[in-house]
């Protein structure tokens, strides 16, 4: 019934006094509301299971086929997993550095100047680069040469260049050296003209550059082809770089003579303070471009490096020596820039064309070589055979006759005739590519010159023992005389190539001949003195030279020498063969080679480095094709073995730097996968197929490699390479075949029927008879084998011979094309005996040294992993897993005894994540087995009659069972996701140890394999990813009985385990977990069968949380939720229904909470959450207690850590072919970055929303299931309850719309198959689903409101269906729309009115109904609501003014008295806000009147002694209190369905309101109140013998009592209150005798001072006024409370007359102020102010202000005042 109905039980009097506005207003403004948009479907009578159909097709649309892409990838420090495929080998750079040449200008131009460019570092006294040469004259200059010219090559017209520097440093200068033709005169003289003319001056001083200019023309034309010293300078780069930022340095930019450098050094002086490598930096500085305005003479005694060191030191110091030198101005102008990535135009420093070169026309850039200040540890990956040569100096001063103009003339010879000097010299610039000789610069007159030259040549492929540099010295003739040649030969020597077949290198000092050599000169060095030839000073060597090579074909090692010329005469047979000084024989090369195998550790580590890939392939030559020596074959496998691990070793040793997490050294890596071949195999596959790339077993990823497979370890397959242009069997076929060969015995029996003959393809062509062996083999035999020291070498670095053996094993089987062969065929028994061997020495190892050296047991674990994890794809499985099987079975017998077990579990698992990468990992754990129920391979989704069927059953099925638990069937079925589920079973006990860090470790390894799967495009197919899915259904159950130790994300404590201990009767028959690692539970994974009970030890548990254990973190938490929903998602429906079935109860329950917490993580936050983000997962938690766990278990080295932090800046550290990157497969998580934009933090909460809705949807899929399940179930109605309230929680989350519009349409569905649920069970769910109806039919997205109001619709027809009426619904509606209002913040009342609009729709479009009185219910319903949400909102507007708020509550609850539940709601409403406002008298009498309420209902049910007859009982409290009996027997029948529903309609919550009063009234100072409330309450604790109870109201009462004594003495107004509504006690009383209206002061004393008391003063009987009990004051139109009133009677003081003392006591009073029949007086109270003044007009004859200590008539108007500091609750109450 409707409030504004008139009907004298819900009014209170005519329309105009209702308390709400007017009801036909109301309803105009609700029919005039538009509706949202109707569901069509809602109506249609469908059956259950169409609903479903339909509901499901719609939940399957849009939605994203891998859930693990919205979610965090995983943790890349725990992706053990991952190995990524190694850089190819390349050139080495450092940082390199463009330098443009773009201008030379001198103040006069007379001749041709030629420029040489060069790096040098000072600090280490070296030349870090080759030189380049460039030449900027001008054509005219240029043909002042051309007499001497061919054609210039134009590789010599370059004019820029690119350095390499690999050791930056501050240290470092580009020196500039110029050069001029040669002339008469020395170098001072030469500078001369350019030191003091001036390019002013050139009309003064024509004559005298004419003169220049025409010898300078002479001087050309006949010495142009000689070269002397003109001038030098130095660019210090540090400056330059730190200072690119300005674009352009001028240094003559002041206009002042001043050396270059000194100004850049004045312009960075800071630059001096940074000292080391690390703090110079030559890339990315900003280009530059440098003007070079001085140089310096070149001086004729200091040409030397050694002098041009000290130079550039001297340069450095502010106090240079060079400043005071006049310099040589010229203006050269260069660029400085950091190298492009590809430039174009580039020649390599052989002159060979490095791509992109798109013009061959084009001006060439040289890549300058460059020769580091240190050793740089890389391979040689290019052929480069070069040879630099610098005459140093010579000295001629005891040389008879003219030798004064010397120079050196190189040459290199091939044989002794002059003819057979070869064009292999570089040429300079402007010439010819290559030259057959060149010249030395000329030092005018100097007998003993010192040279700066550098020659560079080009070695040939072969050098021969005739091969010799052939040196001629001339003396120049600079003036031209009859009869005297240009040039003249002085002296001859020569440098004889190759000595003991070694390529000489390095200082020599020569002696010089001043005859020409005698024939076959060239086979000895100039040291040997021969007969008949005059030598310069006595045969004293007086030239000084060195040789400098940089070959990729002479190792320049003695150590390497000696071995590849072993390796080489073996190879060839040609006995006898000279060694130095040796002679060979077949008898004594054996030893020399053994001994030269032994020598290898001794080889320099840069050279052994450069030269690493030869010297592997020749040892791997040694022990597979063994040599044969005079006729017998030489076993020299052991040796070449210790060599190779020696190798190995130095190799790692020198590029420890350059190592990745793992401990591998690329180069090494880089070896196998790209350099490493078979012996013989070379030329071309068999069959005459093309050559093809044979990648390595371990790490085959090729570029067409779909995406996806980036997520599986790269270490994968080597049999079935993709890359492989000749493919015997494809991947999938032999892989395929796993399925086909099952049936054979897996026990793998050693017998073998390998023959030796068919090992391998045999060579195309043998010079000799040969031995081949397989590698595999013997690698195998020979670890086995090895000694104590070689096997600790071997040991360090297992990763590579595991690696190179898996290799040989692949290209055995590919190369013999053995691939079609059956798998326990492929390989013989003796090697696989080997393996079996070496697997369990090397795991032995692992155990044994994990407390010694922890880092080398994690890398052991890891290449014992990866190993087993390649022979998958190449040996018989069950031989591979009988290996595994073993390991595990070593781990578990020394966990028993293990003082640790945490570090050996934490291996273990890594072990085991490792060998579940696999590329195939789905298909070796055989998911499509007869374990399965749908025995068909791709069963379909079972009918509903089948379901019935199933269901109905009451045995279990113990195969359903045994897929879901960890069972012996399980394990041996799917081996490989048995032991990743074993060991996350083991990793999730409570009690073991080290737990946060296996927690992570375990549930990161099932995270990262789901995220495979899901990023895979084989198992794109739903019915495929439902047979991957089932390999992991165990982990469902171990989640449910994990789950009291997961992350509590609910805002509720005890949350999660609510719904469990709903449906868990009893729970005591269950064990509880202890101990740390349960021997059977070790023993199981070792591969036993599981020992009877030990299953309850893995997966069974107690739900309640007082399970002891290390609680899981919220990040390991949410990843193992997430992880559970990914099987929800994928794995088969019919499977989880029948599982659910079979299910106990408080399994059933244990799930729905694992469901309920799965909401609550993944719930959304919104964007505000990631602006102050601070979240548990999406930034990347660092688990300090993990760390700390790591350290103190030792699972983590410094140097691994150190390995960690280089691998960033490594320049091998590049990982763009892992296995899968996040920016492809994941959503890349940027939230560890505090400096996040805009757009990416709202593209997190966009994922994370996204994450969310499925979360919630895979969540509703699943409860869909359980539904299903559990129709015909015996429990359903609990199961349902518990059901329901995972939805409703749903529901009430921050939800997408997406999501609502199909929870909403489950929440339809499930009320309607299940009406009870809501209307004959629980009323808490009726009340909680209409509270979240009614919060989204407010929502202000359309969609939302559509459903919500469908909902809310069908559960009012549903309620209305069961006995034609939904009173409940009614109940439940109202009581949720006032809570809805009074605690949303962003309430919207327009979008809540349309909804009330769209259900009143719904009601007149349903024919259905159309006979009945549902429509006019849901009519009358709606508009109630309508009304009091239009009261509710309008007290919203007041919540500033907490009188008028009150006032308000008082009129809500008054319309609501016809529904007690809400009247008791809001007078409880009130209660609580009078006593926040601290009016605890007022919240008193709501408690009593709320006590009365259900005082009523209670007389209704029973008549009991002991409890009170109804409101009359509260009487003596206040009059007011009789409102509460218009509940009465024709309103409210007791027993009908819904009313007075909620728990205070009983004896207990009776006697608690009553407490909570007499509370109040204690608060109060109400103390003759509080005895009349414990009247009433003792009786009925009296009932219940609750004497505990019963003595406290007792000392209460005389605590009460005690305190009325106290405050007795004194004056004190005696009144009966005459109460009106709770809201507002105001007394009620009668105007002075003949007046309309007025004002009635009562006063009393009760004693005076040492006097009696006198009796109460009696109440005059007031007429009754206008205003009907309860109603509130109101004020007449266009009033407030400051309006002057109508006039009124005078006052009058009842037994005192009108006169009163000037000094009477304390007062205190009781007002109640009647104006007229119609009108009574509001007076309102300010509690902000320090004062409460009441100011009232009034027509009196006197006027009184009572103040707390006398009464004083004072003027014509009557003002109360008194502090609030002094009021007192017993004083008067308005």
């Amino acid at each position: 019934m409707l409030p504004w109905q008139d009907d004298p039980r819900h009014s209170s009097g005519s329309p105009d006094d209702t308390p709400r506005s007017s009801g036909a207003s109301g309803i105009f403004d609700l029919r005039n509301l538009a509706a949202d948009s109707l569901l069509p479907s809602l109506l249609e009578r469908a059956a259950p299971e169409d609903v479903d159909r339909r509901n499901e097709a719609l939940r399957r649309q849009h939605r994203p086929r891998a859930l693990l892409t919205l979610y965090p990838a995983p943790d890349e420090d725990e992706a053990v997993e991952r190995c990524s495929r190694p850089e190819p080998p390349r050139e080495h750079f450092g940082q390199r550095i463009l330098v443009k040449c773009l201008s030379l200008k001198f103040e006069i131009e007379i001749e041709p100047i030629f420029g040489i460019l060069a790096l040098y570092d000072v600090r280490e006294k070296k030349k870090i680069s080759e030189n380049f040469y460039f030449d900027l004259n001008s054509e005219s200059m240029k043909g002042l040469l051309r007499a001497h010219g061919t054609h210039p090559a134009i590789s010599t017209l370059a004019r820029s260049a690119i350095f390499s520097v690999t050791y930056p440093s501050p240290d470092i200068f580009l020196v500039i050296k110029l050069e001029k033709v040669l002339q008469q005169g020395d170098i001072s003289e030469c500078c001369e003209p350019y030191m003091v003319m001036k390019e002013a001056d050139t009309a003064k001083n024509k004559e005298k550059l004419e003169k220049l200019r025409l010898a300078a023309e002479q001087f050309c034309t006949r010495l142009g082809r000689y070269r002397m010293p003109f001038a030098w300078t130095a660019v210090h780069l540090a400056n330059i770089v730190s200072s690119a930022g300005q674009s352009d340095r001028d240094s003559d930019s002041e206009g002042e003579r001043r050396p270059a450098w000194t100004d850049r050094r004045r312009r960075g002086p800071q630059d001096r303070t940074s000292s080391g490598d690390d703090t110079c930096s030559f890339s990315g500085f900003r280009p530059a471009t440098l003007t070079v305005t001085n140089f310096f003479k070149q001086e004729a005694e200091r040409l030397s490096d050694e002098d041009l060191f000290k130079f550039l030191a001297d340069m450095r110091r502010p106090t240079s020596l060079l400043r005071r030198l006049r310099p040589v101005t010229a203006q050269l102008k260069i660029d400085i820039s950091p190298a492009p990535e590809n430039p174009h135009f580039c020649l390599s420093p052989e002159l060979l064309h490095v791509k992109p070169y798109p013009d061959p026309r084009g001006r060439p850039t040289k890549e300058i070589l460059e020769f580091p200040a240190r050793e740089v540890y890389a391979p040689h990956t290019s052929y480069r055979n070069l040879l630099y040569v610098y005459p140093h100096s010579l000295n001629f001063s005891s040389r008879q006759g003219s030798v004064r103009n010397l120079t050196v003339r190189v040459q290199y010879m091939a044989g002794e005739d002059p003819s057979q000097a070869l064009p292999v010299i570089f040429g300079k610039s402007s010439c010819s590519e290559f030259t057959r000789e060149a010249f030395t610069p000329v030092v005018y007159h100097n007998k003993s010159p010192e040279f700066y030259e550098e020659f560079k040549l080009r070695l040939p492929a072969c050098v021969t023992e005739n091969h010799h540099l052939l040196f001629t010295f001339y003396h120049v003739s600079c003036q031209p005389r009859p009869g005297t040649a240009l040039e003249t030969p002085v002296g001859f020597t020569w440098i004889p190539l190759l000595q003991h077949g070694r390529l000489r290198t390095g200082p020599f000092c020569l002696p010089v001949s001043v005859d020409q050599p005698p024939p076959s000169y060239s086979v000895l060095t100039p040291d040997v003195a021969l007969p008949g030839m005059r030598w310069v000073d006595g045969h004293k060597g007086v030239f000084s030279v060195e040789l400098t090579a940089v070959s990729s074909v002479h190792p320049q090692d003695p150590h390497l020498d000696k071995f590849f010329t072993l390796v080489h005469v073996l190879e060839e047979g040609a006995f006898p063969f000279r060694l130095k000084d040796a002679v060979l024989s077949e008898g004594t090369v054996e030893q020399e080679l053994r001994a030269s195998l032994a020598a290898l550790r001794l080889a320099s580590p840069e050279p052994l480095v450069a030269f690493s890939h030869h010297v592997l392939d020749k040892l791997v030559r040694l022990v597979v094709r063994p040599p044969v020596i005079g006729g017998q074959i030489v076993n020299l496998g052991r040796g070449a073995f210790e060599a190779m691990a020696h190798v190995v070793s130095l190799v790692h040793r020198s590029l420890e730097a350059a190592q990745d997490a793992r401990g591998h050294c690329p180069l090494l890596a880089a070896y196998v996968y790209y350099a490493f071949r078979l012996p013989g195999t070379e030329p071309s596959l068999m069959g005459g197929a093309p050559p093809v790339t044979v990648q390595p077993a371990t790490l085959a990823r090729g570029p067409g490699r779909p995406a996806s497979l980036y997520l599986a370890r790269s270490k994968s397959i080597s049999s079935s390479n993709p890359d492989l242009a000749v493919a015997p069997g494809s991947v999938d076929d032999e892989v395929s075949r796993i399925l086909a060969t099952k049936a054979i015995d897996r026990s793998s029996s050693r017998t073998s029927s390998y023959l030796e003959g068919s090992c391998s393809a045999p060579p195309a062509t043998q010079p000799r008879p040969t031995v081949q062996k397989l590698l595999h083999e013997e690698l195998a035999l020979q670890w086995v084998v090895s000694g104590s020291a070689v096997r600790e070498a071997v040991l360090q670095h297992a990763w590579f011979f595991f690696q190179l053996m898996v290799k040989s094993m692949a290209l055995h089987l590919l190369l013999g094309q053995r691939l079609d062969t059956p798998r326990k065929l492929r390989f013989p028994g003796r090697f696989l005996d080997d393996i079996a061997a070496l697997v369990g020495s090397v795991g032995l190892e692992v155990i044994t040294r994990i407390h010694k050296d922890a880092e080398l047991a994690e890398r052991l674990n890891a290449s014992l992993a990866f190993f087993l994890s390649d022979l998958l794809s190449l040996v018989d499985r069950g031989f591979v897993f009988s290996l595994v099987r073993a390991h595990y079975k070593q781990v578990a017998t020394r966990l028993q005894s293990a003082p640790n077990p945490a570090v050996l579990l934490t291996l273990r698992m890594d072990f085991t994540r490792i060998l579940c990468n696999h590329e195939h990992y789905v298909t070796l754990n055989l998911p499509c087995c007869p374990l399965s129920p749908p025995a068909s391979p791709s069963p379909s989704v079972s009918s509903t009659t089948s379901q019935s069927s199933t269901f109905s059953s009451q045995a279990p099925d113990p195969k359903v069972i045994s897929m879901f638990e960890l069972s012996g069937p399980f394990r041996q079925q799917h081996f490989l996701a048995g032991l990743l589920l074993t060991e996350l079973a083991l990793a999730l006990e409570p009690e073991a140890e080290g737990a946060s860090l296996l927690h992570k470790k375990a549930i990161s390894a099932v995270h990262s394999l789901l995220c495979g799967h899901d990023a895979d495009p084989r198992y794109a197919e739903a019915t495929v990813r439902a047979r991957v899915a089932e390999l992991y259904l165990p982990l469902l159950s171990l989640a449910r009985d994990t789950l009291p130790r997961l992350h509590d994300f609910a805002e509720s404590s005890g949350q999660r385990s609510r719904l469990a201990s709903m449906l868990d009767s009893d729970t005591e028959g269950e064990g509880d977990m202890g101990g740390t690692i349960n021997p059977s539970v070790a023993m199981a994974i070792a591969g036993g069968p599981l020992a009877p009970g030990s299953r309850a030890s893995i997966s069974q548990g107690p739900a309640t949380a007082a399970r002891s254990g290390c609680a899981l973190s919220a990040e390991s938490s949410r990843t193992l939720l997430v992880c559970v929903l990914w099987v929800l998602k994928n794995a088969e429906p019919a499977l989880l229904q029948r599982w659910a079935a079979d299910l106990a109860l408080p399994q059933l329950g244990r799930l729905l909470d694992l469901l309920y917490l799965c909401l609550a993580a993944f719930e959304y936050k919104g964007k505000k959450a990631f602006e102050r983000i601070n979240s548990l997962t999406f930034k990347k938690s660092l688990d300090m207690k993990a760390r700390l766990e790591e350290a103190i278990l030792g699972t983590i080295g410094a140097r691994q850590e150190m390995v960690r932090r280089s691998r960033e800046r490594s320049p091998f550290g590049n990982q763009e072919n892992v296995r899968w990157r996040k920016s492809v497969t994941h959503w890349r998580q940027t939230s560890d970055r505090v400096d996040k934009t805009k757009d990416e933090m709202e593209h997190e909460a966009l994922v994370d929303g996204n994450l969310a809705t499925e979360a919630s949807l895979v969540v509703l899929d699943t409860l869909e299931s359980i539904v299903q399940t559990v129709m015909l179930s015996e429990a359903r109605e609990s199961v349902l309850g518990a059901i329901l309230k995972v939805v409703l929680y749903s529901l009430g989350s921050a939800q997408s719309a997406l999501f609502l519009q199909h929870g909403l349409a489950t929440q339809r569905a499930l009320v309607s198959k299940f009406p009870e649920l809501l209307f004959e069970e629980d009323t808490e769910l009726c009340a909680d689903l209409c509270l979240r109806l009614l919060r989204h039919c407010g929502s202000r997205i359309s969609a939302i409101r559509t459903h919500a109001s469908a909902s809310l619709y069908l559960l009012m027809r549903q309620n209305f269906e069961i006995g034609n009426n939904f009173a409940r619904v009614k109940m439940q509606v109202t009581m949720s729309l006032s809570s809805l209002v009074g605690t949303t913040q962003n309430f919207s009342e327009e979008h809540l009115r349309r909804s009330l609009k769209t259900i009143l729709t719904y009601a007149e479009e349903d024919v259905g109904l159309r006979d009945s009185t549902f429509a006019e219910q849901v009519q009358d319903l709606m508009f109630n609501l309508h009304m009091i949400l239009t009261d509710t909102v309008k007290m919203k507007e007041h919540q500033e003014d907490p009188e008028m708020l009150i006032d308000l509550m008082y009129r809500i609850a008054r319309g609501y008295q016809g529904s007690p539940d809400l009247r008791l709601t809001w007078l409880q409403n009130m209660a609580g806000k009078h006593a926040e406002l601290g009016n605890h008298a007022e919240a008193a009498q709501c408690m009593v009147h709320a006590a009365a309420l259900v005082a009523e209902y209670l007389a209704l049910l029973e008549d009991s002694r002991h409890l009170p007859v109804g409101c009359v009982s509260f009487q003596n409290i206040s009059s007011n209190v009789l409102e509460e009996s218009a509940i009465s027997d024709d309103i409210l029948s007791p027993d009908e369905e819904g009313f007075c529903s909620g728990k205070h309609f009983t004896e207990l919550g009776l006697v608690g309101l009553l407490e909570q009063a007499a509370a109040y009234f204690t608060m109060g100072g109400l103390y003759e109140a509080v005895n009349e409330v414990y009247k009433t309450l003792i009786p009925i604790l009296e009932a219940h013998r609750d004497y505990k109870k019963l003595a406290a109201v007792h000392g209460k009462l005389q605590e009460a009592f005690t305190k009325i004594m106290h405050q007795s003495s004194g004056w004190e107004v005696s009144a009966h209150l005459l109460l009106g509504p709770p809201g507002r006690l105001v007394s009620s009383g009668q105007g002075p005798p003949g007046g309309a209206g007025g004002a009635l002061l009562l006063l009393g004393h009760r004693g005076s001072v040492g006097g009696d008391a006198p009796p109460l003063l009696p109440l005059r009987s007031p007429p009754p006024c206008p205003r009907s009990p309860g109603q509130p004051v109101t004020h007449p139109a266009g009033s407030s409370p400051e309006t002057p009133l109508p006039q009124a009677g005078p006052w009058s003081l009842p037994g005192r007359g009108g006169g009163a003392s000037d000094s009477l006591p304390l007062f205190f009073l009781s007002l109640s102020l009647c104006v007229s029949r119609s009108l009574c007086l509001h007076l309102s109270l300010s509690l902000s102010l320090s004062l409460i003044t009441l100011s009232v007009s009034l027509s009196a004859s006197v006027s009184l202000t009572v103040s707390p200590t006398s009464p004083r008539i004072s003027a014509p108007h009557c003002h109360l005042v008194f502090p609030l500091s002094l009021l007192s609750p017993t004083w008067v109450y308005f």
